[in-house]
């Protein structure tokens, strides 16, 4: 086991780590730019150290400034949390190349499947099925046209690498295809300094479904079964759960075809395998993500496994102690997510202090949070506050626990998603299930900035 980790990130999840740190007994370093300093859970870590300006580039994001910390501070590993560096096959080489471990897959796993093009070729090779599109990146526009017109519209532009919805077009008519290539070019460019973009067959309100992943050096891999993403906004998730409402053998089929996938990448770590899937369940495989996800929770919630603590595990050697056979779930978990966002008016950014905070408490209520009273929001980052995380025996009480939970959360002095989650807890269709990746926007929120009456 490590005695010294860093802790390569900030806010929610580099709370999250040195907890999972503190309890495994290995001592933990934070890194914090000029903007986080006073942030509270700085002062859990056994030591902080300050890495930059505010701007991400100057910290979170300069891989000397962090390997330096690293160097400094003596440890033996680095863990990226989500977000920034975790995605980055070269910051996971650098690592290693100095001699640290890298909390996350190989760097050519991350190469692999951080490129979609990639990622879709290994999926080809292990069975699983994809949404029909380009073999690789749109080389011209010429050939862009040729594919859309063979698996016909609608189609969806998507970047080659990253996520996030930037670099995201969907174009219903020829017409609209070329401008559309371009924008989504210039926009993949700016995001992720690659501007690669590639076609798929667009399926119309789908559900947006995922399965964790774990897996170890020593050939083990094993999923923790299903989490259903589907509320989304702008590509963006505003709620997750788990399990997701499929059939078993749905469920199965996923889990089988996401180790597949793992296998067939030579994959260690933990890591999402996410899919579509069609009204008649048929699902489609569309990316890994490479790291812990913001939504892991859920899983933790139904599973009983703690996935970051898996995480350092499996970094420094250990065999998975369960295997898949073992891995049941139990009950239902939600996860909302809250951001210091503006709903009513468009999502507008909303950084400032925190004037007042409450908590909910009770049975199966868990608050993941780096925020206290007087913490001011910076207005340098992602906008998230917290995630709000509750489990019951079944979907219906678990939506029952959280929107007693809601009720009870207050959070004064900067505007935040509440409200909005107290109303899609309330709406008929989340409640029985009617939803998919379009739904916020069709029926919950059809004009921008505007709630709808449902």
């Amino acid at each position: 086991m490590f005695q010294r980790i860093l802790v390569a990130n900030r806010g929610e999840i580099a709370l999250r780590i040195i907890r999972a740190c503190k309890e495994l007994g290995v001592q933990v370093v934070a890194v914090y730019s000029e903007a986080d300093r006073n942030a509270p859970y700085l002062k859990l870590a056994d030591r902080a150290i300050c890495i930059g300006k505010a701007p991400s580039a100057d910290s979170y994001l300069n891989i000397p400034r962090l390997i330096a910390a690293a160097e400094v501070a003596d440890v033996q590993a680095i863990h990226p949390g989500y977000g920034f560096l975790s995605e980055n096959p070269h910051f996971a080489e650098i690592c290693r190349s100095c001699n640290f471990e890298f909390i996350g897959p190989p760097h050519e796993s991350i190469r692999k499947m951080g490129l979609k093009t990639e990622a879709k070729t290994v999926a080809a090779a292990a069975q699983v099925a994809c949404v029909p599109g380009s073999d690789g990146p749109i080389s011209s526009n010429a050939e862009a046209l040729t594919l859309a017109r063979s698996i016909g519209y609608p189609v969806l532009i998507k970047a080659a690498a990253g996520g996030g919805g930037k670099g995201m077009r969907v174009c219903r008519d020829e017409e609209s295809l070329i401008p559309a290539l371009q924008g989504a070019r210039n926009e993949a460019e700016a995001a992720f300094k690659n501007s690669s973009v590639y076609l798929e067959k667009f399926i119309d309100r789908p559900r947006h479904v995922e399965v964790q992943i774990l897996a170890d050096t020593h050939g083990n891999i094993v999923h923790c079964w299903d989490r259903d993403c589907s509320l989304q906004r702008r590509h963006q998730k505003l709620v997750e759960e788990a399990p997701a409402s499929l059939p078993l053998e749905v469920r199965i089929k996923l889990g089988e075809a996401a180790v597949r996938l793992a296998k067939a990448a030579g994959y260690v770590n933990a890591g999402t395998c996410e899919f579509l899937v069609d009204a008649d369940n048929n699902f489609y495989f569309i990316e890994v993500n490479a790291r812990i996800q913001v939504e892991h929770p859920v899983t933790e919630m139904v599973t009983g496994i703690d996935l970051v603590k898996q995480q350092i595990l499996i970094a420094s050697g250990e065999p998975l102690p369960f295997t898949q056979e073992q891995i049941v779930t139990r009950g239902h978990a939600m996860e909302v997510r809250i951001n210091s966002e503006d709903p009513d008016h468009d999502f507008r950014p909303s950084p400032g202090k925190i004037t007042m905070l409450n908590v909910p408490g009770g049975p199966g209520v868990r608050w993941d949070s780096h925020v206290e009273v007087g913490y001011s929001v910076p207005p340098n980052y992602d906008s998230l506050v917290g995630k709000l995380i509750v489990h019951a025996p079944s979907r219906l009480e678990a939506i029952a626990t959280m929107r007693r939970a809601l009720d009870e959360l207050v959070i004064e002095g900067i505007q935040t998603t509440i409200p909005l989650h107290r109303r899609i807890f309330r709406n008929r269709d989340f409640i029985e299930g009617r939803v998919d990746t379009t739904w916020v926007e069709r029926v919950l929120m059809p004009e921008k900035g505007r709630p709808s009456s449902s």
